[in-house]
């Protein structure tokens, strides 16, 4: 097994897949399941969260199921999230559209109704920062279940999981690894934007990560307010991209994982989406399109898919004006809505520190860009 495997497969779906690190290397338990090998166990703040793969792992197709989006229920006042009776809230706008932190909540104590208002808090603010929390003292099967509100746990097709625990997805970089070096002799820069699996059918929406171990400092996530993104754009590029269709492509994830003799659990998968998606709670429209799994615009010849989708990326890349940095302390969870956002992890930190998050990715409804057209032609077909 190439020494490779775990940097590759641990930070699986982000930009340091093809990093090859030396100093990370992976075994075979007893069941055969690959296993980080060292002294990786021992040195762990949370053991039970270490990234296992089980090459006998493979599932069928996901088929669609039926959603209903917890924040259509909420009560926009959130009584039960930020209650005027909780001495312990503090409640601060990282900007004035985009991003919030929150202390004095704790999520594993939400109740439905409470849960219920996190999600439209997240769909309104794109993505919130919870200090803080236990959710990774949990069991591993209650964080599940907690998640499970918010839509059906994703099993992500190649990132290493938790021993028994394929719903959760798991960054991991090791305690004194050569990443940083090794990255940095072939790129300039860290930053890949994406928003996670959009070759799915059904791909996510309120998505959490909490931070296990991390550097002192560094490490910290950055976010783009796809919203904001559509929403300076002209009317009539706006009207030019509407109508249109993106593929989105899980081929090229697995065929790297394949080829790093990484695990592939469910075969890959390629879906249209439109560019242009409505939230089902805000009716807010979001550019929905990222470079890591979009390939091209349906019915436009190579160059003129190229164009368009390049003229977004860049757009988006360099407007920190509808940016915001997450960053980690420990307990730390950000939730953030899928469906309007990208991100990007930033590997900018030396210092040998580990770096190991898990993932909570429950999916949502099938994109769509006009719900109310969407609900007059479901009518009209039913007539």
């Amino acid at each position: 097994m190439s020494n490779s495997f775990a940097t590759i497969q641990s930070i699986a779906a982000s930009t340091f897949r093809s990093t090859r690190d030396k100093s990370t290397t992976v075994e075979k338990d007893e069941n055969g399941r690959l296993v980080l090998a060292g002294d990786a166990f021992e040195e762990a703040t949370y053991p039970k969260y270490l990234p296992t793969w089980d090459t006998t792992e493979h599932y069928e197709p996901l088929t669609p199921f039926e959603f209903v989006d917890p924040g259509i229920r909420a009560d926009p006042a959130f009584p039960n999230l930020l209650s005027h009776d909780n001495e312990s809230l503090k409640v601060k706008r990282l900007t004035p559209k985009f991003g919030t932190e929150v202390r004095g909540v704790q999520l594993s104590q939400l109740s439905d109704a409470g849960k219920d208002e996190l999600a439209l808090l997240v769909a309104q603010r794109g993505v919130v920062v919870f200090r803080d929390q236990d959710l990774a003292d949990l069991p591993i099967e209650d964080a599940l279940k907690f998640s499970s509100h918010f839509g059906r746990n994703h099993i992500h097709p190649t990132s290493g999981a938790p021993k028994g625990f394929p719903e959760v997805h798991l960054v991991y970089r090791s305690k004194n690894d050569s990443v940083y070096d090794s990255f940095f002799q072939e790129h300039i820069s860290s930053i890949a934007w994406h928003s996670d699996v959009t070759y799915e059918l059904q791909p996510p929406g309120t998505t959490f990560l909490g931070m296990l171990d991390g550097p002192e400092t560094g490490g910290d996530t950055i976010f783009a307010d796809s919203v904001e993104a559509y929403n300076r754009l002209s009317p009539k590029f706006r009207e030019i991209l509407s109508g249109l269709e993106v593929l989105h492509s899980g081929v090229a994830q697995a065929q790297s994982s394949r080829a790093q003799g990484g695990v592939v659990r469910r075969d890959p998968v390629e879906t249209f989406h439109p560019l242009i998606r409505q939230h089902p709670v805000t009716k807010q429209k979001a550019l929905y399109v990222n470079p890591q799994f979009s390939r091209y615009i349906k019915g436009l010849k190579r160059e003129e898919s190229d164009a368009i989708l390049n003229f977004i990326y860049d757009f988006i890349s360099k407007s920190a004006d509808i940016q915001v940095r997450a960053s980690w302390e420990p307990k730390t969870v950000v939730v953030w809505d899928n469906r309007r956002t990208l991100h990007s992890a930033l590997l900018d930190w030396a210092s040998g520190e580990r770096r190991h998050a898990f993932r909570l990715t429950p999916q949502a409804e099938r994109p769509t860009e006009d719900w109310d057209e969407a609900k007059k032609k479901a009518e009209e077909k039913s007539n």
